[in-house]
């Protein structure tokens, strides 16, 4: 009986050592086929914002300790040659190409000092941890649109749990017990997409040749369509404007 009960708990752990194993592979999209690009082109861009960088004021007003004093952030972070930082830029409708890359890590959202971090980020449908990194209660609430997708609270500092994303598309994310807390989520429906750097720059590598429509979005600014026209291995550079 004992021999049996060994049998069936080994069992059990190496059928929990699978599911996750293939919760750590992203998944590709529905409509989605990963196929061969031996081809393929590199699509290489600047983000800019020109206009005047409005200021919004934070005023913590509970767990102070924890969540610092008033102060003020701007609405979009932009460099000295105008460069945007966590500018979302991706290629809509595309139906087949490379395969999703492996993350390094499992794709986290941290509340920590009453931010959360990272601020933006683009991810493969597939699932998030959710981190408390305060000593404080907070509760971690996704949206697309108007539509819940989690809601999680995390009374306990390095409590960590993780959430699906099934479905693509932008998520806003909001601590339900500080208001001022946002981020969001980008759940990339192909392989093809980017977070731009400090200075505002991204490449997105293995395009298939073709003409497609690059989507450049930002919190502060929403979405700006451009058509862009990549050919055999070849690098097309562009230079992104978004405007108020």
């Amino acid at each position: 009986m004992r021999a049996s009960s060994e049998s069936t708990t080994r069992q059990l752990t190496w059928m929990a050592l699978a599911v996750l194993a293939l919760a750590a592979v992203p998944r590709s999209a529905a409509g989605y086929e990963v196929v061969p690009v031996a081809d393929g082109a590199t699509l290489q861009g600047k983000v800019l914002f020109k206009g005047d960088v409005p200021m919004k004021k934070i005023i913590p007003s509970k767990d102070k300790d924890t969540c610092g004093a008033i102060r003020e952030e701007p609405e979009i972070t932009v460099g000295a040659d105008k460069g945007v930082l966590d500018a979302v830029v991706y290629l809509k409708a595309v139906e087949k190409g490379k395969p999703f890359q492996p993350p390094a890590a499992a794709p986290e959202i941290a509340n920590k000092g009453c931010v959360f971090v990272p601020h933006v980020q683009a991810v493969p449908v597939g699932g998030v941890v959710i981190v408390n990194a305060d000593p404080v209660m907070h509760n971690t609430h996704g949206f697309a649109g108007k539509a819940t997708v989690f809601n999680v609270a995390l009374p306990m500092k390095d409590q960590r749990i993780e959430r699906p994303l099934k479905k693509p598309g932008m998520m806003r994310i909001e601590c339900d017990t500080h208001g001022w807390m946002l981020a969001w989520i980008y759940v990339a429906a192909n392989p093809y997409y980017a977070v731009t750097a400090k200075d505002g720059t991204f490449s997105i590598k293995d395009v298939p040749p073709g003409t497609y429509t690059l989507t450049a979005w930002h919190e502060h600014t929403g979405e700006l369509e451009l058509p862009v026209t990549v050919k055999a291995k070849e690098t097309a550079k562009l230079t992104v404007e978004l405007k108020k």
